[in-house]
């Protein structure tokens, strides 16, 4: 089947919801009831399914017995749960690799249990301490993984192949997150690394909102998605306002809606259905009412931009269908 703009699977990322409750305790030990207004919350906001994006709850901690909570709350909320997003857990984090690969197959088996499609992973690593006093946490450089050290590339591959693995036998999809300063910061990287990897059940999330809103000079957005696309099995969508002025060596860029930013949706979703994405869409936004703002996403999305009749698009991806990836990074 290819999706049409309306039952094109769109997730709701649960970014704007944090995770610490009022009194100082993590949401992640809330009862049930508590999740399930979550959820209804991001119901009442038009989405039919959401993304379990681990800085809210993190599935791959919780037991089998408060997972079936999980699934109920969501369930009862009339909230679909195809795909989790586990962020800043590197499996190449010096001195925490082996917990982060550990808490990664955890959400693998947790993903299976509630019925998820996809688990999203990346290498990013967690916010500095100066970044956190920073209004956009962007504008100040994180961590930073080597550039062409041989053993972190390896082993790179070597633990993201294990996960995969893992993934297949689940029926999972994993998706490997596009981040700035990390191993899948440029798209010739993120490309190289799934080939490396060479499963058919792991490919890329070309989040490069990511990119875009750094405060120095970015890669084209269109040549890093023409590059990127083929090897999609996921998509965080978001968009920033970017301004430069190279001359003076200034950088301005702040979240915006998709229709208003940068990143042109409309030719870039153009470009994902010639290339035969059907991958499940996660609509993000940092800032303001975050929930609202992806609601408004998910509606241009709908109203403006996804194929209106089944037949527009060219067939599922390439990793989704299990089929040999391209050899080489495609010609623009």
């Amino acid at each position: 089947m290819v999706y049409t703009a309306d039952n094109w699977p769109i997730t709701a990322a649960l970014l704007p919801f944090p995770g610490v409750r009022p009194d100082g305790s993590p949401v992640q030990e809330a009862p049930a009831e508590e999740w399930q207004l979550v959820f209804e919350e991001v119901r009442d906001a038009g989405f039919v399914n959401a993304d379990l994006t681990d800085s809210w709850v993190r599935p791959g901690d919780l037991s089998p017995a408060r997972l079936k909570e999980l699934t109920a709350a969501a369930h009862n909320a009339g909230i679909g749960l195809p795909a989790i997003s586990a962020i800043r857990r590197s499996v190449i984090e010096e001195g925490a690799w082996q917990e982060n690969l550990a808490y990664t197959h955890r959400t693998l088996e947790a993903a299976a249990q509630l019925g998820c499609e996809v688990v999203s992973i990346g290498l990013h690593q967690a916010i500095t301490a100066a970044q956190r006093k920073q209004l956009w946490f962007w504008t100040v450089e994180g961590h930073k993984d080597p550039v062409g050290d041989k053993d972190v590339w390896n082993n790179a591959v070597t633990r993201i192949r294990e996960v995969g693995r893992h993934a297949a036998e689940l029926g999972l999809l994993v998706s490997l997150e596009m981040y700035e300063d990390t191993l899948l910061g440029t798209a010739d990287s993120s490309v190289q690394l799934v080939q490396d990897i060479g499963l058919a059940n792991v490919g890329l999330n070309p989040d490069i909102g990511n990119l875009i809103r750094l405060h120095r000079p970015i890669e084209d957005w269109r040549e890093a998605l023409h590059k990127t696309l083929p090897y999609a099995n996921y998509w965080h969508v978001k968009n920033y306002i970017r301004d430069e002025d190279q001359a003076r060596n200034q950088f301005v860029a702040m979240p915006a809606p998709m229709e208003s930013g940068l990143i042109n949706y409309r030719e870039a979703f153009q470009f994902a259905l010639s290339v035969g994405f059907q991958g499940i869409v996660c609509t993000e936004h940092y800032g303001g009412d975050g929930l609202s703002v992806t609601a408004a996403n998910q509606e241009y999305l709908r109203r403006r931009i996804l194929p209106k009749r089944d037949g527009y698009g060219l067939g599922t991806s390439l990793v989704a269908q299990g089929r040999q990836l391209p050899a080489a990074v495609p010609s623009l």
